[in-house]
């Protein structure tokens, strides 16, 4: 009898600890606290692809394919004026050249001509080539004053999930990976227009940019490869919804509707994933010097006075030539051929 006691003890010790095991993976694919995830159902709406966009059977995740017929995408059922968007993300394996995977923020269909726009895309490569991403903001339509940057990553992300996030909120917008901030945007007064002020509904999409997608166009999508699967999961929209009916009021003959979200931006000003702690700095700035490979701010063709939003780090602009593109020998690959014998470098918050 004690011996059935003792060995139902101990087997119930190693269900507790696999679920602290468990607990501790999950926070570190997580990254950041107070991330709420929800149902499928509770605020996603198919986009486009029809067949080629497959839910789970718990409504927690989602496939989006790419076929030789069409991608695939949802959107958000509401837009949001401001707001926390989040996602797991899986992307394709092997051969991904000319495509583009996007988990972004608009308005373009509602504000064709000033629209406003937040931007994580990511760019397929050839075999043996890393995946690449970029983001990018437009602001009342500024789209011919493009603010992109461009990056590499510290990890192969179509072999595990990781969480991509868009912060936008009233005076910045913070992109992360896990609990690595990579870029901020703090709002300026002379920025005017040009920081996105209307509600914006989230998107995710796959599909065909052969065009553009890898080396400019010289590689395209390959369809004997397909179909090109990525998965998103544990999505999170924390904002404030325009069409919850207890924000918004009708004021005067015009019938104007004025939306109060006032409670809403309290929250996104003052959670974990609003705010760069100095460990997490320290983390932006180590993966800004490694893995950024373009910045607007450094390209003087384009812009002869970097935009106002811009901050000028000499340890970053010293590394770009006037097309703010990396100079021959700076990039972080030249920094692995060197210490080839020696791990690949991690940027985490937790260093």
């Amino acid at each position: 009898m004690r011996d059935s006691v003792y060995l139902l003890w101990i087997d119930r010790l190693r269900v507790m600890m696999m679920v602290m095991i468990m607990m501790v993976s999950w926070r570190c694919v997580l990254g950041l606290e107070n991330i709420n995830p929800i149902f499928f159902d509770e605020g996603l709406s198919h986009l486009f692809g029809e067949g080629n966009l497959i839910r789970s059977p718990d409504d927690r995740s989602v496939r989006l394919l790419l076929d030789k017929y069409t991608g695939s995408g949802f959107i958000s059922s509401s837009m949001y004026q401001h707001g926390f968007f989040s996602s797991l993300i899986k992307l394709p394996g092997a051969y991904t050249a000319g495509i583009c995977v996007a988990f972004y923020t608009s308005n373009g269909d509602v504000f064709v001509k000033n629209h406003d726009e937040l931007d994580i895309e990511f760019l397929g490569n050839v075999e043996g080539k890393p995946w690449r991403f970029q983001t990018n903001m437009y602001g009342n339509g500024s789209t011919n004053r493009g603010r992109e940057e461009r990056y590499s990553l510290w990890f192969d992300p179509s072999k595990e999930f990781h969480r991509y996030s868009i912060l936008w909120n009233p005076t910045k917008i913070i992109f992360w990976v896990d609990d690595v901030p990579i870029r901020e945007i703090i709002r300026k007064e002379e920025m005017n227009g040009d920081y996105p002020q209307k509600p914006m509904s989230l998107y995710a999409t796959i599909w065909d940019a052969s065009s553009w997608a890898t080396s400019g166009g010289k590689f395209a999508v390959d369809y004997t490869f397909s179909p090109f699967v990525s998965e998103f999961k544990d999505i999170a929209l924390d904002g404030c919804n325009v069409s919850d009916s207890s924000i918004r009021t009708v004021t005067g003959d015009n019938n104007n509707i004025n939306i109060n979200c006032s409670v809403s931006d309290q929250l996104l000003t003052t959670n974990d994933y609003s705010t760069i702690s100095p460990k997490q700095g320290a983390a932006m700035r180590r993966f800004r010097e490694r893995y950024m490979y373009y910045s607007y701010c450094y390209d003087t063709v384009r812009y002869a006075v970097p935009p106002p939003e811009c901050v000028i780090v000499t340890a970053e602009r010293d590394r770009f030539k006037d097309t703010g593109r990396l100079k021959f020998g700076g990039s972080h690959k030249a920094r692995k051929r060197r210490r080839r014998n020696r791990s690949t470098p991690v940027v985490t918050a937790d260093l």
